[in-house]
């Protein structure tokens, strides 16, 4: 039987769900009322398939502890828990066809030319697994005679935001950019054209021959990359770091135009499998059961005279009073309101929020770090309070701040704590006093999760304030 290997492209910033989406926390890490994130239900249904010998996750560098979180979350429900995860870490975005040319060369060397990729996106939705599967194991015929195959959904309304495939059976006839209302409705009353889901099944040596003739620039730049570039392994890990110089030199485009539009060698299975790419607030909000009104309710609300709302707040009471047609979503530290017929348009509020350099497109007042997280609770001129939770057996860098001094009390757990020249355990209800210039190091070596509060005060209290001088994640500079 052929080797099968689920490939995660877990990358984009899921503009048009902000503000739970951003930069830092984009669309695949979003939980939906089951309490999984998309990214975990990706993994979920590529690792439960047979034939699957490993996990391969192509994603941002500053997203791998994140990613590895969320997959250690779940590796426990399907029956083979002992995949490896590999990942390949991209220093920034390139488009779908480097990180494919990159996946694909990574799984001819480890497993042979002839080893399938099963191409997903991590951010997409799929309620029928059992059709998923019968539909993945059709593909997987058809690229053992050699084919690049692409998962089309039988549409069920004339969408706009999607391209398209005109097929016959397994033969794909063209391929087709985004059409207007009109010529949708011509599309799907013709019954012979499908939604372009974005996925793929491939053998590995196949789509490398592909891009030799399609797309060479691609090809021989992701190779030179991939030399330049570190590797680590570890048990049930491993990854690929490529190095950035090199990767600014392998051009930018899309699986779809530099391999599928030219080539002739492309299949597609026609599938109805439960597909959505939950590309915006309606489509997110369609997922949670409507009221008699018609309101789409996750969290605490209390509504007067309100229809077709689709309202979160996971955090706060949210009070609607006579309005219609709304989504409202409230986080800790921002809140949308938009009118459900210009939900696609969120994503200029994210793109105005980053040329501004406002912090909001990028991150959660919450922020997530190799070693736990961090929460800010206040902060004004020369102070700042955060909640920081360290992970069982985590350790921050050793480090120091010019500008601020440190506050910290254990709320639970146990902390072990470097100050200058001094190393000590701090329990529940104690505290320690970090003064600005001393270095300084942050661990848990307890059995649960260590949970503090940290008091900064100085003339400057910015997160770039900050010399690492030892850091076990990589992010002190060699």
């Amino acid at each position: 039987m052929k080797k099968l290997i689920p490939t995660i492209l877990c990358g984009g910033a899921g503009s048009r769900l902000w503000p739970v989406s951003r930069e830092t926390h984009p669309k695949p890490f979003i939980r939906l009322a089951d309490g999984q994130s998309l990214l975990q239900k990706a993994w979920l249904r590529g690792a439960v398939l047979p034939q699957v010998v490993e996990t391969m996750t192509v994603t941002n560098r500053e997203l791998l502890f994140k990613t590895d979180d969320e997959y250690r979350e779940v590796s426990s429900i399907p029956e083979n828990t002992k995949l490896t995860n590999r990942f390949i870490l991209e220093p920034f975005g390139r488009n779908t066809a480097p990180a494919i040319a990159a996946a694909a060369l990574q799984v001819a060397s480890m497993h042979g030319d002839d080893a399938c990729l099963l191409v997903l996106a991590a951010d997409h939705l799929i309620a029928d697994q059992a059709s998923f599967a019968k539909a993945v194991a059709s593909a997987m015929q058809l690229a053992a005679q050699g084919k690049l195959v692409t998962f089309g959904i039988k549409p069920d309304m004339p969408e706009t935001g999607y391209g398209y495939i005109e097929a016959d059976g397994n033969t794909v006839k063209r391929f087709v950019e985004k059409p207007n209302l009109e010529t949708a409705k011509e599309y799907v009353a013709s019954g012979r054209f499908l939604w372009n889901s974005g996925m793929f099944c491939f053998q590995a040596g196949v789509m490398i021959q592909e891009m030799e003739k399609h797309c060479p620039a691609i090809l021989s730049a992701t190779i030179a990359c991939i030399a330049e570039s570190r590797s680590a392994e570890g048990k049930g890990f491993s990854q690929l770091e490529l190095d950035p110089e090199a990767f600014k030199q392998v051009p930018n485009d899309s699986i779809d135009y530099a391999v599928m539009e030219k080539s002739a060698n492309v299949a597609v299975v026609p599938c109805d499998i439960g597909w959505s790419d939950i590309g915006s607030w309606t489509a997110l909000g369609d997922l949670t059961s409507a009221d008699a009104q018609g309101n789409r309710i996750e969290g605490e609300v209390m509504l007067h005279d309100v229809s077709n709302c689709y309202i979160q707040s996971n955090e706060r009471l949210v009070g609607a009073v006579g309005v219609r047609d709304l989504v409202i979503i409230d986080t800790p530290d921002a809140v949308l309101v938009a009118d459900r017929n210009h939900v696609q348009d969120v994503k200029h509020i994210f793109n105005r929020l980053k040329t501004a350099g406002h912090e909001a497109y990028r991150l959660h007042s919450t922020v997530h770090r190799p070693w736990g997280t961090y929460t800010v609770l206040e902060e004004g001129p020369h102070f700042k309070i955060k909640r920081i939770e360290v992970k069982v057996g985590a350790s921050l860098s050793l480090q120091m701040h010019h500008h601020r001094s440190e506050h910290w009390i254990v709320v639970s757990g146990m902390a072990k704590v470097v100050n200058g020249q001094q190393e000590l355990f701090i329990q529940t209800n104690e505290s320690t006093y970090i003064p600005a210039g001393h270095k300084h190091r942050l661990e848990n070596p307890g059995m649960l999760p260590l949970v503090m509060i940290e008091v900064q005060s100085g003339e400057y209290v910015g997160e770039d304030d900050i010399v690492r001088f030892d850091d076990m994640y990589g992010r002190v500079k060699a």
